[in-house]
């Protein structure tokens, strides 16, 4: 009886550290994202693909499973997934992993841009042409439909609704949010708190309004670029900037959606292109012909600059 009790509290005591142990090692897992290159053929699971990735990286099936975060692989291929430092290693060794690189958080950048490229308010429209155009916008989220007809018959996009917004209607067509790391946030919702992807969006495609100013300042007729296109927006940015992960899936969707421009004002530290989310999405979109408009940033060769 004595020994078998003692076998017990071992066996407790082992058990107990094991599991003690398991935990602090999940904990060390930080998010990556694995890169790899050109979407598959129809037919091919790229979920099951990226499974067993996983599955050979870490060696076991429960791991496996719970340490993948997302697949993409609607328009490019990759997952994204938290690993160990040495599972980082191997997994960049493996047969058709472009690269791996750590999930960071990016920064939103920020009136007369239209003018001063050259496109006057005067300029010749083609109505019958603009009001096909969808411009995607990645960004913190965002119209008056009157006179606009249905929706262009390309579209394949989704509109989520959520907190404070929905629905879409025939100007705003399209409508996700991405919060892939499933942080605390203030709205679950495409809805914009932020007022960025609602500026962004309305230099692009806004309809004129008269008299606009900042406090008396700049007045004037304020005007996106193309006023009677379709605006789809894809919301990636919360309170604690944008993450590579939700770039990504953005991406991924908007170029499968049927987008015809990806406009992005978002940008980070200066990276290798195999490890920039914004220059990997934009790669697969021009390979769809779809353009990327990307702004340049805030930063400057000064401190005083940015």
């Amino acid at each position: 009886m004595v020994i078998n009790r003692n076998l017990l509290v071992f066996a407790f005591g082992f058990t107990l550290v094991a599991s003690v142990v398991h935990a602090s090692i999940d904990s060390e897992r930080k998010p990556y994202i694995v890169y790899m290159g050109e979407a598959r053929g129809a037919g091919i699971s790229t979920s099951d693909e990226h499974h067993s990735l996983l599955l050979a990286t870490t060696g076991d099936e429960s791991i496996a499973k719970s340490s993948k975060i997302y697949s993409y692989g609607k328009s490019f291929n990759g997952f994204a997934a938290r690993l160990l430092p040495h599972e980082v290693k191997r997994l960049s060794d493996e047969d058709g992993v472009v690269s791996v690189f750590a999930n960071t958080r990016n920064r939103l950048h920020t009136t007369r841009s239209w003018d001063f490229l050259g496109m006057p308010q005067t300029a010749k429209r083609r109505l019958d042409i603009e009001s096909n155009i969808v411009v995607g916008v990645l960004d913190t989220g965002g119209f008056n439909d009157d006179g606009y007809g249905p929706v262009p018959a390309k579209w394949k996009g989704k509109c989520v609704k959520g907190a404070n917004f929905t629905g879409c209607n025939k100007k705003v067509i399209g409508a996700r949010y991405y919060n892939l790391e499933n942080i605390d946030v203030e709205n679950q919702s495409p809805a914009d708190l932020d007022g960025h992807g609602t500026h962004t969006s309305s230099t692009a495609a806004g309809t004129a309004v008269k008299d606009a100013s900042l406090y008396g300042l700049a007045q004037g007729t304020a005007r996106g670029g193309v006023p009677s296109a379709r605006i789809a927006m894809y919301k990636v940015c919360w309170g604690s900037g944008c993450s590579d992960m939700d770039l990504l899936a953005a991406f991924d969707d908007a170029i499968s959606d049927g987008v015809d421009i990806i406009s992005v004002s978002i940008g980070g530290d200066s990276r290798s292109f195999f490890q920039d989310p914004i220059a990997i999405g934009s790669f697969h979109a021009m390979k769809k012909g779809i353009l990327t408009s990307c702004s340049a940033g805030n930063g400057g060769p000064l401190s005083r600059n940015s």
